[in-house]
């Protein structure tokens, strides 16, 4: 039985900025995530991919960001239980929380802080009969490194910002040929992003196919070939070494829809006084809650850890009174 004041599950930026915000009240933390590594999507998803909106940082990928958090919550030595899912919650007679995993680990604490962002992803693949045998054989739904794409052709779909993205960022001396393609003329991205695809199309740096989609994969063993089907155009054969289909991930709640919390619309209600759900001692924090409101940011996601452990202090330490000291003053190590 691994022991600690929080148990923290989802171990992305919110769930480890949860830990230097505890640590600064003297509460120890474990984290619990399914994925092998800390760092939740920034790590898994996009580590390479650059991040606009930390304060003070103009831009920081957020592989990066997810060190940098590391960092800052090393001196609070937290405990980290990675690959292994949280499957069940159960409450103690002494109003403790017992969270075991998938692989049977068992954690006991005063307070859950669930910071598991958008949940369990899977991508939404499109409905290619055969695609199951190209997948990590020339098909991929998300791109962790770029580099990987170094001197191929890659075609990627899709009309988001994950895909305009990517684009704009493989035809940058990455990918020896880059295509766009997209069923519709207008996308979904930011307007910024749009115009760079546009002049990349206008400079012959990346070929835009629009009112198209991709229809069927062929190769002898990895892909080498696609098929597309255009409005007017009818057929077009494409050859290419990688087909990059970004059509989102679809966010499931897994496990943690089982819990008794009060769910909408895949998301866990809370009260934005401190972020606790209908379970006292139980918090939601980060994307996988919701109340009016809401900007899925990671901004957003540290002010609601900040909060959060306010709470918890209270709840584990009701006979003592938390008075507010300043970083500036104490240091971290003061703490």
């Amino acid at each position: 039985m691994i022991e600690t004041d929080i148990i923290i599950i989802g171990a992305g930026p919110t769930g480890l900025f949860t830990v230097f915000e505890a640590g600064l009240l003297k509460l120890k933390c474990h984290l619990i995530d399914s994925l092998p590594q800390p760092g939740g999507q920034c790590s898994e998803i996009y580590p390479k991919k650059p991040i606009y909106d930390i304060p003070a940082y103009p831009e920081i990928l957020a592989g990066d960001l997810t060190d940098k958090l590391m960092e800052q919550i090393k001196p609070f030595n937290p405990g980290f239980t990675l690959g292994e899912s949280a499957v069940t919650i159960d409450k103690t007679d002494d109003e403790k929380f017992i969270v075991t995993t998938n692989k049977g680990t068992k954690h006991i604490g005063s307070c859950v802080a669930i910071a598991g962002g958008l949940g369990v992803f899977q991508p939404r693949k499109p409905p290619i009969e055969n695609l199951p045998n190209f997948e990590d054989k020339g098909v991929e739904y998300i791109i962790k490194d770029p580099e990987f794409y170094k001197d191929k052709k890659v075609v990627i779909s899709g009309g988001g910002d994950s895909a305009l993205d990517w684009t704009i960022y493989l035809a940058n001396g990455i990918a020896s040929e880059v295509s766009l393609v997209h069923r519709r003329t207008s996308f979904r991205g930011h307007l910024d992003s749009v115009q760079k695809v546009m002049d990349l199309a206008d400079s012959g740096k990346i070929n835009l196919i629009t009112n198209a989609e991709v229809i069927d994969v062929a190769g002898n063993g990895v892909l080498n070939e696609l098929t597309i089907k255009h409005k007017t155009e009818g057929e077009i054969t494409k050859q290419t070494d990688h087909w990059v289909p970004l059509f989102g991930l679809s966010p499931k709640l897994g496990p943690i829809a089982d819990w008794g919390l009060n769910i909408s619309k895949n998301s866990i209600e809370v009260d934005t006084f401190d972020y606790s759900t209908n379970i006292a001692g139980i918090y939601a924090i980060g994307d996988i809650n919701t109340y009016p409101g809401k900007l899925k940011l990671i901004l957003c996601g540290f002010h609601e850890a900040t909060l959060m452990v306010q709470s918890a202090f209270a709840r584990i330490h009701p006979d003592k009174k938390n008075v507010l000291k300043y970083t500036t003053v104490n240091g971290v190590q003061g703490f």
